[in-house]
């Protein structure tokens, strides 16, 4: 299986977040730490957003930030919101009636209990996982020196 790009930044947006805790992130900021451009992000914020993953904070000041603590978003909660389609095989697509064999399928079975390997997997697996496992995270996107120069973004109470 094979993730999209948009599941790929979705869980960038998310980490850049959780390294960037009790501030608020602005979309140009992430889009510059890791060179993509911001209407692609911002199309990726969608349904991050209704899905609780990601909250918005409007105003001249606002941001994005965390929907629920990092340790409580798995990878499997991102992927379940921004991929549209888990068929490996054409088996898998809702027009595979035509074929003879797929109730009693070997192969089916085998795709499928990959499929949920793969799943269960995910599910393992927080976006705090992800961050906390690399110490110089920061300072590779550029929050330390962010926050040096701007220290208004912090969080509304």
């Amino acid at each position: 299986m094979r993730l999209t790009r948009q599941t790929n930044y979705a869980m960038r947006i998310l980490m850049y977040c959780a390294a960037n805790e009790g501030r608020l992130s602005r979309i140009p900021e992430i889009a510059q730490a890791y060179s993509v451009s911001e209407l692609f992000l911002f199309k990726i914020l969608q349904p991050l957003v209704e899905n609780g993953l990601i909250q918005t904070v409007r105003g001249r000041n606002g941001g994005v930030r965390l929907g629920r603590p990092a340790d409580q978003i798995n990878l499997f909660d991102v992927v379940r919101v921004t991929e549209e389609n888990f068929a490996m095989a054409e088996c898998f697509e809702n027009d595979a009636a035509d074929c003879p064999l797929i109730d009693s399928c070997g192969l089916n079975q085998a795709l499928r209990e990959a499929l949920n390997a793969f799943f269960a997997v995910l599910q393992r697996y927080t976006i705090e996982d992800l961050v906390k496992s690399r110490d110089n995270m920061r300072s590779l996107l550029g929050l330390e020196t962010l926050a040096a120069a701007n220290p208004a973004v912090e969080l509304p109470n």
